[in-house]
């Protein structure tokens, strides 16, 4: 399951996946509500759902990630684990944002790249904090 979300990073940020289709997808949302939304109102939108989703897909990737190298007890906190986790998918960002200097209409970003970071880092700090629950609880 991680090498497929691997796969899908790198797939949306192939040419497919460029500003202009998820622009173009906000303005037929917004048409299908019949809300007259300017084209400046779109370009807001569409950074904050794509910086969305950049923190989503990184959170979802170190989650998988620590998962498949803890099976047993997915979410007992092994905080050296987390961190290197957390520094693969923040070179695995790297190397996504790289992968865009060669994908036409797409650009790199080190602003991505941190927000992947972190992202990485808030699903880490979720599992710590529900690890220290569960322990709690017991």
């Amino acid at each position: 399951m991680t090498l497929a979300w691997t796969a899908e990073i790198f797939y949306l940020s192939t040419p497919t996946f460029r500003d202009s289709l998820s622009q173009s997808l906000l303005t037929q949302l917004f048409g299908s509500l019949h809300l007259n939304v300017s084209p400046d109102t779109i370009d807001v939108f569409d950074s904050i759902l794509r910086k969305l989703a950049h923190l989503i897909e990184y959170s979802i990737f170190v989650l998988l990630f620590y998962g498949f190298f803890h099976q047993k007890d997915r979410f007992r906190w092994r905080p050296r684990l987390a961190s290197w986790c957390v520094v693969a998918a923040s070179v695995y960002a790297l190397t996504d944002e790289l992968h865009q200097v060669f994908s036409p209409g797409r650009h790199p970003s080190l602003i991505d790249c941190a927000i992947d970071a972190s992202g990485a880092a808030m699903a880490m700090l979720l599992v710590y904090t529900s690890s220290r629950g569960l322990c709690r609880d017991q």
